[in-house]
């Protein structure tokens, strides 16, 4: 009997899943979609959209947290404390490229990062503004580039890029441009 729970929880998360993943793709190109849009996307029926989010604000709240984590992950995973800064924003800047779903409509719908979640300065936030801090200190970032102007920076040529492979970019060329580009910007002298 438990072994049914276990598969039907497995099932229930993937199906939320491709809800949401249909959802953060449809609502990037059209904002304004519907849940039933969204339910086609994602290939199940209307009714079983509504049984994981009630309404559309729910799915709305479920994405928000949704790239919420994606930011967690991603910090965590670029090991932020390891290194040189520069490597360190490289990799943090690389774990976020491969977000650019979610991403990309936190940029399509402003409305989203005024969430009552997203008001306060997370974790996340303050281990980047200390890995900035850290490079100025060390002397491998450009101490005339402030810790807030590098993070609208990171978030801008992210966004440069997650647009070019909209435009049929390579991944690979897009984040090498994005890459390079941070590197540059960063360095010393």
């Amino acid at each position: 009997m438990s072994e049914g729970v276990v598969t039907e929880t497995g099932v229930r998360a993937r199906t939320r899943r491709a809800i949401l993943d249909a959802a953060i793709e449809t609502l990037t190109k059209q904002p304004s979609a519907t849940l039933a849009d969204i339910a086609a996307a994602a290939n199940v029926g209307r009714t079983t959209v509504h049984r994981y989010f009630a309404e559309r604000s729910d799915l709305i709240d479920a994405i928000s947290h949704d790239a919420l984590d994606k930011i967690a992950q991603s910090t965590q995973r670029a090991r932020l404390d390891e290194g040189p800064a520069p490597d360190a924003l490289a990799r943090l800047c690389q774990e976020y490229f491969e977000h650019g779903d979610v991403f990309q409509l936190l940029f399509t719908m402003p409305d989203l990062v005024t969430r009552p979640e997203w008001e306060e300065e997370s974790d996340d936030d303050r281990r980047l503004l200390r890995l900035v801090e850290r490079g100025h200190a060390e002397g491998s970032i450009d101490p005339a580039m402030t810790k807030e102007w590098l993070l609208q920076l990171l978030w801008s040529l992210l966004y440069t890029a997650w647009e070019l492979t909209r435009e049929k970019t390579p991944k690979h060329e897009a984040l090498t441009l994005c890459l390079r580009s941070l590197e540059k910007v960063v360095a010393v002298g």
